[in-house]
């Protein structure tokens, strides 16, 4: 099957099935929605119940997420099947910007990566100096790796990981999911292997998994996301409002003010004053 009809597939499966979620708009599409596209890692964190809900009361508007790596998230507003993309792909979105200078760009929040992995840690990744000595680690030793393998922003980063490394684990020891954060980290733990994560999703989910934070810290770990959309698409006007919500009004407070499970802050917010109009750009 090439590329090309996997990925028409996958919108296809996106654009037909619904979100569930208190921030999903149900039914046909009504006067006022937006539909935005964003990765998994926000949506599988809860963020989303807590900012959409609330936009939509106040703003008067639909707001209908739809789940998906940020690679398809970009595509999907670059051919107008979405008004604005929350994304996590820095190499992703400096392309998607060089082919789209007219797109408005702007960081919104950050946290981190983790290398998570079985509690016996086999190959022991939790004595690693930095996380290219921990990816070494794991390609050395007979552990499964789960890999997103779905151009999503985390999946990009294990390929940005894997490359520094200069070696990946051997056949039949990295397993491309093909899925989201949630199931990519159900798929490891339960086989006993070890995935990238966004911290966010990850402290989510960890009561359920038999999974442990193996390593952590690191700028090569930090994991930053960005609020995208056209200012010349037809609802660019609702667009950049709910971007300027998210980035500088009530949205940006409610993101700061955020915890999953546990206590742990999900996001933090781009620090005022720093540049963010660039997919490079960092909050330090």
């Amino acid at each position: 099957m090439t590329r090309l009809i996997r990925l028409s597939i996958a919108v296809a499966i996106v654009l037909a099935s619904a979100c569930t979620g208190r921030g999903c708009g149900a039914g046909p599409a009504t006067r006022g929605a937006l539909t935005l596209a964003t990765t998994t890692s926000v949506g599988n964190s809860g963020l989303l119940d807590a900012l959409l809900p609330a936009y939509g009361e106040s703003a008067r508007v639909d707001v209908r997420p739809l789940l998906i790596g940020s690679g398809l998230a970009l595509k999907m507003l670059a051919d107008g099947h979405a008004d604005l993309v929350i994304s996590h792909s820095p190499v992703a979105e400096h392309a998607a910007l060089r082919d789209h200078p007219r797109w408005t760009y702007r960081k919104l929040m950050f946290n981190d990566f983790v290398l998570v992995g079985p509690v016996d840690d086999p190959a022991k990744v939790a004595g690693a100096t930095n996380v290219i000595d921990a990816m070494r680690r794991i390609a050395g030793s007979p552990s499964r790796f789960i890999s997103r393998g779905d151009q999503s922003g985390t999946h990009e980063r294990e390929q940005q990981l894997w490359a520094r490394a200069g070696v990946t684990p051997t056949p039949g020891r990295l397993i491309a999911a093909g899925a989201g954060m949630g199931s990519t980290l159900r798929v490891a733990s339960e086989t006993g292997a070890y995935a990238l994560s966004d911290r966010a999703t990850y402290a989510q989910l960890a009561s359920s998994l038999d999974l442990m934070v193996r390593f952590e810290g690191g700028t090569l770990l930090l994991n930053t996301y960005a609020v995208i959309f056209d200012p010349a698409a037809p609802h660019a006007t609702s667009a950049a409002a709910l971007a300027q919500w998210l980035s500088d009004g009530d949205g940006r407070r409610r993101i700061e003010r955020y915890r999953v499970a546990g206590g742990v802050q999900a996001f933090r917010v781009w620090p005022e004053g720093r540049r963010r109009t660039r997919p490079e750009d960092d909050p330090f």
